[in-house]
């Protein structure tokens, strides 16, 4: 199991600088995706097989992983505003 990158230094980087503007778009295709998956769980988890609820599973952990960074992420440059 690999370790989760680091969190970016966004106290040393401005809101439109070199580092934001990738990592918000990063950001943006993640949590874009995570709805995607959730919507696409709503779909079949009514008659989804055990195989296909596994790999349901792994991939909606995967993206409430990112979503917990990415909200972690913010809170911490909101605290940093304050």
């Amino acid at each position: 199991m690999s370790r989760p990158t680091r969190l970016l230094p966004w106290i040393t980087d401005d809101r439109d600088g070199p580092l934001s503007r990738p990592a918000d778009v990063t950001e943006s295709v993640q949590l874009g995706m995570g709805g995607q998956l959730l919507d696409h769980a709503r779909e079949i988890l009514p008659d989804a097989p055990p195989g296909e609820l596994r790999f349901l599973a792994e991939r909606l952990t995967r993206a409430l992983d990112d979503a917990l960074r990415v909200a972690e992420s913010r809170g911490r440059r909101l605290d940093q505003l304050n």
